[in-house]
């Protein structure tokens, strides 16, 4: 039995004990509490299955057969059973093969527990024309279950959306064909919608949906032996996005669905206490090591970047396009007037010599302001725009590029700003045309930078694509507070790009590690020879931004490789008398000035010290919080002993340096998330 389970038993016993003891006044003493607790195994885990049909029945017929259905929990409770029989228990629940029969006896001083493992049937379509409130797929059939269903369960003061986003297997289609899919047995079936799978069309992905939000599928990152692949490479990302798109979640009493949770973005929505860049490097270099806090048998390998901040007046001339979606989709509080606001905030951190136009687009592209160094117009024009029509994103991305290249700054900075929710068909003739126009564009020196709005059909997938074929990065903006931090705080890093191309390769010494994972940066790898290729892209860093990478690493003889392969029968490891294991790995960067074509390379060493984890930074262990966090909301495969528990312990050791008020929130976001987890047995 593994250790999670256990754990489950003994909070489910503790549990029935508490319930017994409260009840001791009306059970007489020959009588005992019986659980069944029913489930499914997924991916190794167990997932409890709600509303199933838990039945408990006497074969002497000395007891009145007795019907219950699983709560949230999977978990049906039979109190007041009388004490010397053996009991026969069933267990079914829709689309799932029943359970055959068990038979338990009930002995004086025991509250039996029993463990019913359900199996799902399958079926390889679901077809969602029919729009019901929910529908649930068996191999021969379409069950039909209305808002009834669950909100006559035991759930706790939670109503059916709690209870849909937990049921496994459901599909979810409200009266204007917004489809969601919840649960872990979402992933054996092929939901198609109007024709359409749930395809990424950019990237071929499959997408996460949550209502019309759409967002592509990640797979964590595996452990990678040091002995056969030393080179690990990646781009570097400063996306935010994520973050705030999480925090959204939350705020609203929901748990993030697993593929909107980008761990490298909840990292690198914070600022860390790193050395200040030397004077003519655009930013500077920090390692780390100390043991791993959710496998202490580990090592956690912290990498900082720490971009030189540059104040306005010092940068160079800008020329902006906003791009504005004006769609009927934006006519929503947390869209266009936010999309107004953020605009307004950004463009009073631009100095006088700066030029904005701007692009709407709906039905058609249109501009509505001639590229201005005007504060006083461009604000006039952001304070007419109004929301209607359909959306032909296209149209209105190749209209901002033709303006931005028209006023082009040699030397200077030359972006294009989109504000959409993504929710736009594309005027060119197809979307990966869109892709390799905003590539060819960055070529030219016109970067393009995303801002994302609003909830219910929010493109997450689409604008991070857009952002990072366009050498910009893609926010989020949820509220008034995220517009000022994102428009004020980190207008330098929107209106300033430092370095391009920004590329990182960690050559990890097998004397010293067994294997290595890189945490987060799933869709940023790189293969090792593109390392050394100029022509091949990667992100950009901005003025004051920070980017933080974590690798957790194995020692030399606990070789943990997820993917395991035959030993090599030409190599031998790097083992034992003469091998150097005084250094775990080498870091190296490779980067080019945003208007040059060439890298320039640096590198840093990295010593085998690791720190215990009470002698570790306080950056360190902030950053450990921020990604156990991410991969208890992600469920990841690799959390080891993560929780939320752990990730608030962590973080709780970062926030005396909290000058903003980002690391506070971020522990009250932890709370929140605790809170909304399902309880498991």
């Amino acid at each position: 039995m593994t250790k999670t389970m256990t754990t489950r038993l003994a909070v489910l016993m503790a549990a029935t004990v508490a319930a017994v003891s409260l009840q001791a006044a009306v059970v007489p003493a020959r009588k005992a509490t019986l659980t069944v607790h029913v489930w499914e195994s997924t991916q190794g885990r167990r997932e409890s299955i709600p509303g199933a049909t838990a039945e408990l029945s006497d074969p002497k017929n000395a007891f009145p057969k007795r019907t219950l259905q699983t709560d949230l929990d999977g978990v049906a409770i039979f109190d007041g059973v009388p004490l010397g029989q053996g009991y026969v228990i069933t267990a079914a629940a829709t689309r799932y093969v029943p359970s055959g029969t068990r038979t338990v006896p009930v002995i004086a001083g025991t509250n039996p527990i029993v463990e019913i493992e359900l199996h799902p049937t399958r079926q390889e379509a679901i077809d969602v024309a029919a729009r019901p409130i929910v529908e649930v797929a068996k191999a021969e059939e379409t069950t039909v279950l209305g808002k009834e269903f669950y909100n006559d369960l035991p759930v706790y003061g939670r109503d059916y959306r709690t209870a849909l986003v937990l049921a496994p297997g459901v599909v979810d289609a409200d009266a204007d064909g917004n489809v969601t899919v919840h649960g872990s047995r979402a992933r054996d079936f092929k939901v198609t919608v109007d024709g359409v799978s749930n395809v990424n069309p950019l990237t071929g992905e499959r997408l996460t949906s949550t209502g019309t939000e759409a967002y592509s599928h990640r797979i964590d990152n595996w452990f990678v032996p040091a002995q056969r692949t030393p080179l690990s490479t990646f781009s570097i990302d400063v996306d935010t996005a994520s973050y705030t798109n999480v925090r959204r979640f939350l705020n609203d009493g929901e748990l993030p669905p697993p593929d909107a949770v980008r761990i490298e973005e909840l990292l690198n929505y914070f600022r860390y206490d790193d050395p200040v860049p030397v004077a003519g490097e655009p930013f500077s270099v920090a390692t780390e090591l100390a043991v791993c806090p959710w496998q202490p048998g580990h090592k956690l390998l912290r990498i900082g970047l720490r971009a030189t901040p540059i104040h306005y007046v010092e940068r160079k001339r800008g020329n902006f396009v906003f791009l504005i979606d004006v769609s009927g989709s934006m006519d929503e509080p947390d869209k266009l007037p936010l999309v107004v606001y953020a605009l307004k905030m950004l463009s009073r951190q631009m100095s006088r010599s700066d030029r904005v136009a701007i692009v709407v687009y709906a039905g058609a592209a249109g501009r509505v302001l001639q590229s201005t160094t005007d504060q006083v117009a461009i604000e006039a024009a952001l304070n007419r725009l109004q929301a209607g029509g359909s959306t032909a994103g296209g149209e209105g991305i190749d209209l901002a590029y033709r303006i931005a290249a028209n006023n082009f700054i040699a030397g200077g900075v030359n972006r294009v700003i989109l504000a959409t929710d993504g929710d736009f068909n594309v005027g060119v003739s197809s979307e990966g045309e869109l892709v390799r126009l905003i590539e060819e564009k960055a070529k030219t020196g016109v970067f393009l930078s995303v801002l994302g709005f609003g909830t219910g059909n929010l493109q997450d997938s689409k604008m991070e694509q857009l952002a990072d074929h366009g050498n910009g990065q893609y926010a989020y903006i949820d509220s008034d507070l995220e517009a000022r931090r994102a428009m004020v705080e980190e207008a330098g890093g929107t209106l300033v790009t430092l370095a391009k191309d920004v590329k990182i390769q960690v050559e990890f010494n097998p004397a010293a590690v067994a294997s290595y994972r890189l945490i987060g940066y799933e869709n940023r790898m790189l293969a090792a020879e593109d390392f050394r290729d100029d022509t091949k892209d990667a992100g950009e860093i901005g003025a004051g931004h920070s980017v933080t990478a974590l690798y957790e690493l194995t020692p030399p003889g606990t070789e943990k490789d997820a993917r395991a392969v035959d030993a090599l029968k030409y190599s031998r490891p790097i083992t034992g008398p003469g091998s150097n294991a005084s250094e775990v790995a080498t870091v190296k960067l490779r980067f080019k000035a945003p208007d040059a074509d060439t890298s320039v390379e640096r590198s840093v060493v990295v010593p085998n010290q690791p720190a215990s984890l009470s002698a570790a930074s306080s950056e360190l262990r902030f950053a450990a919080g921020v990604a156990a966090f991410g991969m208890v909301l992600r469920d990841s495969p690799e959390r080891g002993n993560a929780s939320f528990e752990l990730a608030t312990q962590l973080a709780s050791a970062g926030v005396s340096r909290d000058t903003s008020g980002r690391r506070s929130e971020f522990l009250a976001l932890i709370g929140k998330a605790a809170a909304l987890r399902p309880r498991k047995f």
